[in-house]
């Protein structure tokens, strides 16, 4: 079991896209992630969102002319996701053992996005295993983008991940840190409890 679902039962998608869309509803801008994933690479890229949760980066993405796949373990969350947008792509799998061959999809994503806490929210252990699937359906020179908390106060569960680790992480697998921001709007990182890492796969 993920921290994850320890957390929520497996039971939150509903009350999570309420959230958002209450955040929304105060004028609130909910789409600085897939602004920024907008940023990195052009319209018509092919970017899968791990942990996609309701779909909320995703179906901004495919409204900005992305080509999205979503996977997530939650099916409370993919259940929301699918009601809001059953024309896209959703895969009910664990990032740990996804598998693209499996599921039909071509691994040869120009983007990653991991937003909202996903390494922190891992099973303890199993970064790496992650991380070695997420690169594994990059093409060379592709990007992970992720952000997630580092301290007691950006997270809901105590803090499993610092920055070098998730960096050893992502090398042991050949990827390399290109940037590294202190939020989804691109402010640069200087330290704090909340950072977005590029990746860039290795060119073959």
């Amino acid at each position: 079991m993920n921290r994850w679902e320890e957390l929520t039962g497996g039971t939150s998608g509903e009350d999570y896209a309420a959230r958002f869309a209450s955040l929304a509803g105060t004028g609130k801008d909910m789409h600085g992630e897939a602004r920024l994933c907008a940023a990195l690479v052009p319209a018509g890229s092919r970017v899968l969102d791990a942990g996609c949760g309701t779909g909320r980066v995703m179906i901004r993405l495919a409204e900005l002319g992305y080509d999205c796949v979503g996977v997530d373990l939650d099916a409370s969350m993919l259940a929301v996701a699918r009601k809001q947008a059953p024309e896209l792509r959703w895969i009910q799998a664990d990032l740990a053992t996804f598998d693209p061959a499996e599921q039909r999809v071509v691994a040869d994503f120009d983007l990653v996005v991991a937003a909202g806490n996903i390494f922190p929210l891992l099973a303890a252990g199993s970064e790496s295993a992650v991380l070695s699937r997420l690169a594994a359906v990059l093409r060379p020179g592709g990007l992970l983008v992720a952000g997630f908390g580092l301290d007691e106060a950006h997270l809901p569960v105590p803090p499993s991940i610092n920055l070098p680790e998730y960096d050893a992480h992502c090398a042991a697998v050949g990827l390399t840190l290109v940037d590294r921001f202190a939020t989804w709007d691109a402010h640069p990182y200087e330290g704090g409890g909340y950072a977005v890492s590029v990746h860039r796969a290795h060119h073959d």
